[in-house]
């Protein structure tokens, strides 16, 4: 996970630097435990980030994702998260 963090961070692949990858980032970032609230949410867990507070945010992007009103740069950058949240939840083999 750390791994596929860092390369985000530094751009490699393509599309690496808008909404999405900020958004994979982001999750990735809350994922290890770095200060701040959940990529989607915004909560701030007590005590860490364990399976369930990963499905729940993993959860709410989907409802988010669902949400014809949200703007493309929003959706772009909740897909990422999730795709990001998915991955590590063991719910995708694919990881951003």
């Amino acid at each position: 996970m750390a791994r596929a963090y860092r390369r985000i961070r530094a751009g490699d692949g393509p599309g690496r630097d808008g909404p999405y990858a900020r958004g994979a980032a982001a999750g990735y970032r809350w994922a290890l435990g770095a200060p701040g609230g959940a990529p989607v949410t915004g909560a701030t867990p007590h005590g860490g980030v364990g399976m369930e507070t990963l499905m729940a945010e993993v959860d709410a992007a989907v409802v988010q994702l669902d949400d014809p009103a949200q703007p493309p740069a929003a959706a772009l950058y909740t897909q990422g998260a999730h795709d990001a949240l998915a991955w590590i939840c063991g719910l995708s083999d694919d990881h951003p």
